[in-house]
């Protein structure tokens, strides 16, 4: 069984910081590539908010002007948002995704994975 869960999310004053953490888990993962955390605010599509691949490359959406800082921990198969100087517009649920192949018993499988979201609220 392979999951990923977020955490860190909450409520916080316009200003304020939050990290938010993705981790794997499951015997079943082979390999990891990319992780990305996405978000959702209410009425609006879900978007990219930063990603990091294998080479800790990273990117992020036009919005985070560097705000943001998005980072690894490849050996705890974690994933880590650091978010600063935090907006009211930066509410919405924050999702994770990391691209990963898990071992199946027909072979290796290679697929992005979701977490459930965390909720990040800003107030203003």
């Amino acid at each position: 069984q392979v999951q990923l869960v977020e955490s860190g999310g909450g409520l916080v004053q316009a200003g304020g910081s939050l990290r938010l953490s993705c981790s794997a888990s499951g015997s079943a993962i082979v390999s990891i590539k990319t992780m990305t955390w996405h978000r959702q605010a209410p009425g609006k599509r879900r978007e990219m908010v930063a990603q990091i691949m294998g080479g800790s490359r990273t990117d992020y959406g036009d919005f985070v002007k560097g705000r943001f800082t998005i980072s690894k921990d490849s050996a705890k198969n974690t994933v880590y948002l650091q978010m600063n100087s935090l907006k009211p517009e930066d509410t919405g649920v924050y999702f994770c995704s990391f691209d990963m192949t898990v071992q199946t018993d027909w072979g290796t499988n290679t697929r992005p994975w979701w977490g459930e979201g965390t909720q990040v609220t800003v107030s203003s």
